[in-house]
């Protein structure tokens, strides 16, 4: 792997996940992230998967959808059992984590979080999404990726 690794990568390698690691050089002006992520390495937008985090009744929950679709925040929270889902703060992410927005991955975060992966990831054998760090994506069966989060699936992008 070119780089130092992550814990996203170490948690992918202890498990003994079957995975591909990605780079590309990170633009810092990129509008999306994640279309910068897709284009650059010439995969479909729908293949490639961002992790918001969302406060829902004052607790973080992790929404992975694709990276050409927003999070309803509405389906999030009923995903999980709660009623009201806002964005979190930045700042709150980014400690509860351990990674910088941006490149935050739904892997191998400090506390593993209520993760839940948009039910899109499940038409594809493989999907993408952050190493841990800008310019880094992994790509794994979606199965692998709700497995290591304990995550559900359900619609939550749209």
């Amino acid at each position: 792997m070119a780089g130092r690794g992550t814990p996203a990568t170490a948690l992918l390698a202890k498990r003994e996940v079957t995975h591909s690691v990605h780079t590309y050089e990170h633009d810092p002006r990129a509008e999306s992230y994640g279309l910068e992520a897709a284009e650059a390495m010439g995969v479909e937008p729908a293949r490639v998967f961002k992790t918001l985090l969302a406060d829902v009744d004052g607790v973080l929950v992790v929404g992975v959808v694709p990276v050409s679709a927003q999070l309803d925040l509405k389906a999030l929270a009923a995903a999980v059992g709660g009623k009201k889902g806002r964005m979190a703060e930045v700042a709150a992410a980014e400690r509860a984590t351990g990674y910088v927005a941006g490149g935050i991955s739904p892997l191998g975060q400090k506390r593993l979080l209520r993760t839940v992966v948009d039910e899109s990831a499940l038409g594809f054998s493989t999907v993408f999404c952050s190493g841990g760090r800008r310019g880094l994506e992994v790509e794994l069966a979606p199965g692998d990726l709700v497995g290591l989060t304990r995550g559900v699936v359900a619609s939550i992008a749209v």
